[in-house]
């Protein structure tokens, strides 16, 4: 018998196997400024969830702890950040003191979110001016520099805004009189909405001004992350320490949960036209002061206050006995506020205010559950941030 053999082919040696092929980050198209504050960090989720590519303006940029906190928050809030770039955006620069590399990542940016400001009471003078009108103004002008920009959206202040004809800048000695009459906190924020009206005007800059009022917690968790302003005032009642409450039977703090302000504000771009643009958000639902505190107290199962003591009144008595900051008795108002053109924004969005009562139940449960953010203020120094109190920057 002859054999016949056959010629092998050599095994081939085993090649290394190839790592998959990630996509290449997508170029954002809005940047957040105050992306680590209690509403930034709402907003920036909202815009993820809708798809959108963002940039979170951070001071010192990725790999920071405001930036691992904003992720760390982001990722427990079910949002995936691949479509999420970070710079260091400082707005007390102008130009917000960006790197030429931020720059080019920020190239395709047509929609600009100014959230950033410092929010506390008892600010020094320069600190707030620095902040909340020159910031406003260097985000104005790096927003106008943009080839593709559609829109400029400046988070207003409350009860700021309502003056059809805002001037800037005033002289030195009306601005003088704003500071002694207001505080810092809210003469800066004053006079950083008519910075940005006037400037805008002057530039070309399409602007939408949003004017919330108090904002609290999520509409379905109760999550605040913020304790100032009204969440103070229930922490006094749920600390038996209310006997008194400060205003008349027709004081009225409106409130908006935080999800829905998030919701509006990614929805202005889109629907907002035209050079400018200034909705008050707000829940008109929202029961007058007393009656709100009221609905409080009974849900925590303490006293409500026993009486209501004019304002005027309290601004005279020693903060030692009231224990009212001066700053916030000027939010005490029997004011009501034109919301026809946030209703109109909020109807082609297809939004609407979720029940109040229940909303103002689920962050007071909340409030207290986190210890009215001590925790965190003591672990953070009292300063802001993606995780605290957000005492600092918004």
């Amino acid at each position: 018998m002859e054999l016949s053999l056959m010629p092998t082919t050599p095994t081939p040696p085993p090649q290394p196997k190839s790592e998959p092929q990630s996509e290449p980050q997508p170029q954002p198209r809005t940047l957040v400024l105050g992306a680590t504050g209690f509403l930034g960090r709402w907003l920036v989720l909202e815009l993820l969830g809708r798809g959108e590519p963002v940039a979170a303006g951070i001071r010192g940029g990725r790999g920071t702890a405001r930036d691992e906190q904003l992720r760390r928050w982001l990722h427990e809030h079910g949002a995936e950040d691949s479509a999420l770039t970070t710079v260091a955006a400082d707005l007390t620069r102008p130009g917000l003191g960006l790197t030429t590399s931020d720059e080019a990542r920020l190239a395709d940016v047509r929609d600009v979110h100014n959230l950033a400001a410092l929010y506390r009471f008892g600010l020094d003078r320069t600190e707030a001016h620095a902040a909340n009108v020159d910031g406003a103004l260097h985000a104005l002008r790096w927003a106008a520099a943009r080839p593709a920009l559609r829109r400029l959206v400046h988070l207003s202040g409350y009860r700021v805004g309502r003056n059809a004809a805002p001037r800037h800048p005033l002289p030195a000695a009306e601005t003088d009189a704003l500071y002694r009459r207001l505080g810092a906190y809210e003469a800066s924020k004053q006079l950083g909405d008519a910075a940005v009206r006037v400037t805008a005007a002057r530039l070309g800059v399409p602007l939408t001004t949003v004017n919330p009022s108090s904002v609290i917690g999520h509409s379905v968790t109760g999550e605040a992350g913020q304790y100032l302003g009204l969440a103070d005032l229930i922490r006094q009642l749920a600390h038996r320490r209310l006997p008194l409450l400060p205003g008349s039977a027709r004081t009225f703090l409106p409130v908006v949960a935080v999800d829905h302000l998030a919701r509006f504000l990614a929805a202005v771009p889109e629907f907002d036209e035209g050079p400018a643009h200034s909705h008050a958000v707000l829940d008109p639902a929202t029961p007058p002061l007393p009656e709100l505190v009221a609905l409080l107290a009974e849900h925590l199962g303490v006293p409500a206050p026993r009486a209501l003591v004019p304002v005027a009144l309290v601004r005279r008595l020693p903060r030692a006995l009231t224990g009212a900051d001066r700053e916030t008795l000027g939010f005490l108002s029997e004011d009501g506020y034109d919301t026809a053109s946030a209703d109109r924004l909020a109807r082609a969005a297809g939004l609407r205010h979720p029940p109040v009562a229940e909303v103002l139940r689920r962050w007071a449960t909340r409030l207290v559950a986190d210890g009215f953010g001590e925790v965190g203020n003591r672990e953070a120094g009292n300063g802001g941030g993606a995780g605290n109190s957000g005492r600092r920057r918004r």
